[in-house]
């Protein structure tokens, strides 16, 4: 695989799984509970509680800080054709994050990822473009425009 595929496929996979974490628990729980074929798989790491450490700048560009803990949940699974898949979801919903981690090596398997891209992620993304763009008109609803008047004397 050269190396041009490799970042391809990394850039898509980091897409998929951006989409699975920010999705609502309920999402994604209703999506893969509507998945007419669930494989079987097998927890290689259970869904565990935690907490990370966020870090922020100034303006997006300034000196990092720590701005605060952020609880995340974590797992790792393994299909039975052989798929291994990871999650990590902001919040406790294990099972938010074993459903994350399944769909990931579902997304994987050349065999599995059409339906489940269809089924689950496209969906699962087209709901939170509805809810970006519902907070975008929101927020454009109360803009107020600010403008200065410049008052100049004439010279005496």
């Amino acid at each position: 695989m050269s190396i041009e595929a490799v970042a391809e496929t990394t850039v898509e996979r980091r897409r998929w799984l951006s989409v699975l974490a920010k999705a609502r628990a309920d999402e994604v729980i209703s999506a893969w509970d509507a998945l007419p074929a669930r494989p079987a798989f097998r927890a290689l790491r259970a869904p565990e509680i935690g907490m990370v450490m966020v870090r922020g700048r100034m303006g997006g560009t300034g000196d990092a800080f720590n701005l605060g803990e952020m609880t995340v949940t974590r797992a790792a699974v393994r299909l039975d054709s052989g798929e291994t898949g990871l999650s990590y979801v902001a919040g406790r919903d294990r099972r938010h994050a074993e459903i994350a981690a399944a769909v990931d090596a579902m997304m994987q398997s050349p065999s599995l990822r059409p339906a489940v891209q269809d089924r689950m992620v496209a969906r699962l993304a087209d709901a939170q473009a509805r809810r970006r763009d519902t907070a975008a008109r929101k927020a454009a609803a109360t803009k107020v425009d600010f403008f200065t008047m410049v008052r100049t004397r004439s010279p005496a």
